[in-house]
């Protein structure tokens, strides 16, 4: 998986095994969220864009207010570092708990993203557009038709076809159809397409063949610097919530309408009369529903709190013996969760709920950091859940492998030269074609 560079020869390392000459690249990245949002995708943009910079590039960054920080709702409109500028709009976070708001927010920040551009595209910068907002590529788009900018797409998630998954619009529906060219026109005139798993690379390739020597997967990552094992007995958030001494399990992160909860509160029941507390942190569309089935259920093994900062993390993280990844049935390869190479640096097994042909699967054996479960069978996690629990030699080892296959693939500077490679042959390609 992994190893997904292969292909595309023209990107790998020199025979010494170091990077090519950097050339004097300038690139601009466009994205809504941007630290200090606590929005997992823009501190991965901030983290690749410094690591970029250390690499040669001239990194200038268009985003946004505020939307998701914690109780800030400014930054500063410009801030400047010596291979880094981040420019953010004035635009203004509205209904930010609802879809309508949440797509409307994400309008506004598209139109001043393109008042952006006219001013910035004469000076040849490659763009790297992320689907945050989702509809945000097609500013590349109309950018390389009108003055001939370059651009790579980091693609997210896929749309419409995650709304399509999830039932907000009927596939027949006008804008799908709409989108869906669009998409195809955007992949096509791209430079590079970025997407984050195999499987996404496969259902991108279904629906636009023609685009199969230019899209590329590279993971995402988690900084193993930062994030690193801690004892829980010197860890102050497990002291906090009274977890040192309990075999404890995390959910960390977005409790969205594509995450499987269901399968998690199912395992939670079973293991009811258990010293085993299941620890939810984050928020989303399902936290209040999930709060409320918890509640009918008469679970008192779960606890719920708000997104951490990101100071906090690395305790967070480090606060239980086995985390938990999920995804609904449908939605494999249209999304992939980020918060997976966050846990493996923390150094815990990993369990995943997902469909029997997931990426995650392959992963997860290729590490040996873990196991993976089909949506619904919430025994078979109980059942993982008490194996380790009664076995903390097997909670280590898993842990410690989960650490080191990160260390070997997914650090922010392995990724970083992977954007690199995939940048710096855009960068190039579009000098040979001038």
């Amino acid at each position: 998986m992994h190893q997904s560079f292969t292909q595309h020869p023209d990107l790998m390392m020199t025979e010494n095994g170091k990077l090519p000459t950097p050339c004097p690249i300038g690139l601009s990245i466009i994205t809504q969220f941007y630290p200090p949002d606590y929005a997992a995708t823009g501190q991965l943009i901030e983290e690749l864009a410094t690591n970029l910079g250390h690499q040669g590039m001239q990194v200038q960054i268009f985003t946004g207010q505020p939307g998701y920080a914690f109780g800030q709702s400014y930054a500063p409109p410009i801030q400047r570092s010596e291979k880094l500028l981040v420019r953010r709009s004035r635009s203004t976070q509205l209904l930010s708990d609802r879809i309508r708001g949440q797509a409307l927010n994400g309008i506004l920040f598209c139109l001043r993203a393109g008042f952006h551009l006219l001013k910035t595209a004469p000076r040849g910068d490659i763009l790297l557009l992320t689907t945050a907002p989702p509809f945000l590529p097609i500013l590349g788009y109309l950018a390389n038709l009108c003055f001939g900018v370059p651009y790579v797409c980091l693609l997210y998630d896929l749309y419409p076809d995650v709304a399509v998954q999830l039932k907000v619009v009927p596939p027949n529906n006008f804008i799908v159809l709409l989108w869906n060219f669009l998409n195809s026109q955007i992949c096509k005139k791209a430079q590079a397409i970025i997407v984050l798993s195999s499987t996404v690379k496969d259902r991108v390739l279904e629906k636009c063949p023609d685009i199969a020597n230019k899209i590329y997967v590279i993971h995402s990552w988690a900084n193993h610097k930062d994030i690193f094992p801690i004892p829980k007995q010197h860890n102050w958030f497990a002291h906090r919530y009274n977890l040192v001494d309990k075999f404890t399990v995390l959910y960390s992160g977005n409790m969205g309408r594509c995450h499987d909860i269901d399968t998690i509160l199912e395992a939670a029941w079973q293991l009811k009369d258990e010293p085993i507390p299941f620890v939810f942190i984050g928020d989303g569309a399902k936290r209040a529903t999930v709060k409320e089935q918890i509640r009918q259920l008469g679970l008192h093994n779960c606890l719920f709190l708000d997104y951490q900062d990101k100071q906090c993390l690395p305790y967070s993280l480090t606060s239980c013996d086995l985390s938990l990844v999920s995804i609904i049935p449908g939605m494999e390869g249209l999304v992939a969760p980020s918060k997976l190479y966050g846990i493996l640096a923390a150094g815990r097994p990993v369990a995943a709920i997902c469909e029997p042909h997931s990426y995650l699967r392959d992963l997860i054996a290729d590490a040996n950091c873990g196991e993976a479960f089909d949506n619904g069978d919430g025994s078979g996690l109980a059942d993982f859940i008490r194996r380790l629990a009664s076995d903390s030699q097997l909670t280590d080892i898993l842990g410690r492998n989960g650490r080191s296959y990160l260390q070997s693939n997914f650090t922010a500077q392995i990724i970083a030269q992977k954007y690199w490679r995939v940048l710096n042959a855009s960068y190039l390609s579009k000098v040979l074609l001038h």
